[in-house]
């Protein structure tokens, strides 16, 4: 029995295929688990700030993928839109809240809109005032946790709520104006 040189060639190609292997998937390392949130809740009591008279009281919760705040805030102007952020230091010392720092963003990202592409951990959707100048807060950050000391972690980081509308472009907070109050998200005992 003859056999051709190409069909050799191609059987040979073939058995050292069939013997090479791939290390099972059991022996690599497994993937780190994503940090956890560690507390059950957490309250933000709003104080006024650059001598405005808002204040609230905020509930925070995780759910899901982040944190859940929910309230009210009142003495905005009203029927008015407001910026509302995490900031990343848990100080509202300053008269004007700038003690809390820029946005909350452990991972470097440029601001946006939340849920809309690139953005920071702290940025949320504006909040809208009423008639009466209340804005009730139904807001979910992604990505965050609460408690554990994770670098995603907002307990103890400030709640801003400004001014003006944030413009989700302006770099590199949104062009939201003045500090109107200022909360620190504080874990329920």
């Amino acid at each position: 029995m003859k056999i051709l040189p190409f069909a050799l060639a191609s059987l040979s190609a073939a058995l050292v295929a069939s013997c090479a292997s791939t290390p099972p998937s059991s022996t690599s390392a497994p993937a780190s688990p994503a940090p956890q949130s560690t507390a059950q809740s957490a309250v933000v009591n709003l104080a006024s700030a650059s001598g405005s008279l808002v204040s609230g009281k905020l509930a925070v919760m995780p759910m899901g993928d982040g944190v859940h705040v929910t309230g009210e805030i009142g003495g905005l102007p009203p029927n008015s839109v407001h910026g509302f952020h995490i900031h990343e230091k848990g100080d509202c010392s300053a008269v004007d809240a700038s003690s809390a720092g820029g946005h909350f963003n452990p991972a470097g990202s440029p601001h946006g809109k939340a849920e809309a592409g690139a953005h920071h951990a702290g940025d949320a959707d504006n909040l809208v005032a009423d008639a009466q100048g209340v804005a009730k807060v139904d807001r979910h950050f992604g990505g965050v946790t609460l408690g554990g000391g994770a670098a995603n972690d907002v307990a103890g980081k400030a709640v801003i709520v400004h001014a003006s509308p944030d413009d989700y472009k302006s770099q590199p907070a949104g062009n939201a104006g003045a500090r109107l109050a200022c909360g620190v998200i504080k874990i329920a005992q």
